[in-house]
Parts: structure tokens; sequence; C-alpha cells
């Protein structure tokens, strides 16, 4: 009987995380739409520049908070006031250096380029705001999704009413690089007003769990450094050799590629109180992990083939014919999905089997055949030679680098019967 309720719960709990990422992404992606068109290729390419320093610096400042903070949540219950305080007070002295360094790398490397520097500056601004998330992890921790997925919603809904106003009244690139800032305010608002109504504890900072808890942390914040080295320097090395249009263009087809992964990190985080749960049994454990990444895998590469077949017209209709040259980076950067996000949903394997430390050895050398990819392909081949580089990368962290780790072989088959769809039952 209670085993029954717990599976409703889980179920009404993924129900509402992927309801909530719907409505995110339909509001986004119009608002993302709207704003493209209005601001043409080369526009949307710097916005896009400047948003890759600013998720480069993410994975530094979020100190690997977010992969352990869901197991504290469990392994302590009724401490989240200490647990929140000190991990929002982490965050927010990180987020303030981050922020203050992205500015001053943007004057450097465009010294002569103001605009670009502002827009840079601009949007390093979401860093700070961005630590009101957490609030998100204690809700999911409660089973109790409704209420984060509500929150964003609406948080999701006044930025894009702020993008509309921006489009409508003729506003410049500049505050546009604002439009992160604007979500995470009111995000943390909503989530912060739903944490005290909802018994939520008094956030306060604790100096000896801040040490715990970076101690528990801090193996994810190289990796997380590496991953955004991949991710990221493509779109840098692309304005560099290229100018904001190929940017552009670049950043078009990711967007699209991504625009349902909602339903991706729906399942993920459904699964993930699951997993956690089960890592006492090591056969039950085994199988919900195979489940979890034989539904990210194959879902993805279905998508793909459909973006392959469908992509040109679709850029056509939505973006217009200006933004048409991004369809054939699109019918390759698609298939990075299948790989990226089977490394997320590698995230509760890894805490659960503590295996944290080893995890850097995976990601520096994805990170380093990425950049190298990057520096041969992209003067080459421009977007689609960024595109091929980020599968390629995606590919090495997630299944081929780990068949060379020790402490990570045994994830590597796990994922390798996962597509070949053994042992799911």
């Amino acid at each position: 009987m209670i085993k029954e309720l717990l599976e409703n719960k889980i179920t009404k709990n993924a129900g509402w995380i992927i309801a909530g990422k719907i409505g995110q992404m339909a509001i986004n992606f119009l608002a993302g739409l709207l704003t493209a068109r209005y601001l043409g290729p080369s526009n949307f390419g710097l916005i896009s520049y400047a948003a890759a320093y600013t998720g480069f610096f993410a994975s530094v400042c979020n100190l690997g908070i977010n992969s352990v903070i869901l197991r504290e949540f469990a392994e302590n219950p009724g401490e989240e006031g200490k647990i929140l305080g000190t991990s929002m007070g982490l965050r927010a002295f990180s987020s303030f250096l981050s922020a203050a360094a992205i500015t001053a790398l943007g004057f450097l490397i465009n010294p002569e380029d103001e605009l670009a520097s502002a827009v840079v500056a601009l949007s390093s601004l979401g860093l700070i705001f961005e630590i009101s998330g957490l609030f998100a992890y204690w809700f999911q921790s409660k089973l109790e999704s409704k209420i984060s997925a509500l929150a964003a919603f609406l948080a999701y809904a006044i930025t894009a009413c702020y993008k509309i106003f921006l489009i409508v009244t003729g506003k410049s690139v500049l505050f546009f690089a604002l439009a992160a800032s604007v979500d995470y305010i009111f995000a943390g608002i909503f989530l912060f007003i739903a944490y005290k109504r909802n018994g939520g504890g008094k956030l306060f900072f604790s100096a000896d769990y801040a040490k715990y808890i970076l101690d528990k942390s801090k193996h994810f914040i190289l990796p997380g450094v590496m991953v955004a080295v991949y991710s990221q320097t493509d779109k840098i090395m692309l304005r560099e050799f290229f100018g904001e249009t190929e940017t552009g263009f670049y950043s078009i087809a990711f967007s699209l590629s991504a625009v349902w992964c909602f339903v991706l990190s729906a399942a993920i985080d459904s699964f993930h109180p699951s997993i956690v749960e089960s890592a006492g049994n090591e056969e039950l454990f085994g199988k919900m992990n195979r489940r979890l990444y034989a539904i990210v895998f194959w879902l993805s590469v279905s998508v793909s083939v459909f973006f392959c077949i469908f992509g040109e017209p679709i850029i056509k209709i939505l973006y217009g014919e200006a933004f048409l040259p991004a369809a054939k980076i699109l019918r390759i950067i698609t298939w990075q999905t299948a790989f990226s996000y089977l490394g997320v949903a590698r995230n509760a394997w890894i805490v659960c089997k503590n295996r944290q430390k080893k995890l850097v050895l995976v990601y520096f050398f994805s990170a380093v055949g990425n950049v190298l990819l990057n520096f041969l392909l992209i003067p080459s081949f421009g977007g689609a030679g960024a595109a091929a580089a980020s599968v390629a990368a995606q590919i090495f962290s997630s299944v081929l680098v780990p068949v060379f780790v020790a402490d990570f072989r045994e994830n590597a088959e796990l994922i390798g019967n996962a597509i070949l769809l053994k042992d799911l039952k």
C-alpha cells in the first residue's frame, strides 16, 4: 500500500515537472522566436556569444552543489534552512566573483567593441540571481515539483512579456541582455514565497556546513568546468573566426535542437529520487538506471531523425529565410542531444556510487578533444564544424572515455546495455 502511494506520488510529481517544462518551453520558444526575428542573425548571435561566457562561468559559480543537494535533503530532513541558506550563500559569493570576471574579460577581449563588451557585462548579472533556483531542489525532494513548476512558469511568462515589450518599443540589444536576470529575479521571488508558505525552515549560513558541502561537491566543480569548455568554446570561437552572424545561425540550430529537451530533463528529474532510493538494491538500481538511459537515448534519436528530415522547412517557417543557413548545422548538432543527456542522467549513478573524484578524467579528455576539434573544424567549416566537434565531444564524454576509466566502466556497460535495450524488465 505504501509502495503504491509512493509510486503514485512520484508519477504525479513527474507529471507536474513535465507540465511545467512544457509551459516554460512554449513561452520561452515563442519569446525566443520573436526575439530572433527582431534582432536578426547578427544581434542574436551577439546575445548568444555573451551567453557563452555566462554559461562557462556558471559551472564554476555553481560549485557542484546542484549535483549533491538532493541527496543532502534526503539524508538530513528538517535541516533545509541550513542546507539552502549555506548553499545560497556560497553560490552568491561565487556568482559575484564570476560576474566581475566575465565583465573584465569581455572588455579585455573586445577593447574596441563597446557594444559587445556591454552585452557581455549585462548578461553576466543573471548569474547572481540564478541562486534562487536552489529552492526548486527542495520542492523536488518533497515530490512537490508542481510548486516550483508554477513559479518558473510565471517567471517565464513575465520575462516573455518583457521581451515582447522590448520588441514593440524597438529597444536595442542591450535590453535583451538583461532578460535572464528578469527571469531569475521573479522566479526567486515566487519560489521564496512558496518555500515559506510550505513550511520551509529559516535560512541561515553555517560555516561548518559550508566546509562539509564543499567537500562533497568539490569533485563536481572541475568536471563542470570541463563540460563548459566543450559546450561554450564553440560559440566564442565562431564569433572570433566568423563574426556574430554565423554565431547566430549556430545558436538558432542549437536552440531548435534543444527546444524539446524539457522532456528529457523531466524524465531525469522524475527518475532521480527513485534511483537514489534504490541504491541499496544493486539489481533494482541497475535496472532503474538502464531504463532511464534507454528512454533518454532512443527518444533523442527519434527526434534527431525528425530534425534531419524537416529541419529546413521548420527554420524557414519559424525564423524566416534569413536564418536558413542554420538548417545544415541543425542536421548535425541535433545528434549531440542523445549523448549529452546520457551524461546528465548519469549524475544520479555517480552520486550514489560516490565516484565524483574520477569524473574529472572523463571530462578532461572530452574537453581537450573538443577544443582541438573546434580549432581544426571551425576555420574550414564554420558552424557545421562546431556542431560536429560538439557531437564528438558528447560521444567521448558519455560513451567512449568511461570505457577506459575503471571507476566508470560499470556505468559504460549500463549505458551500452540500455542502448541495445537489454535487461530493462
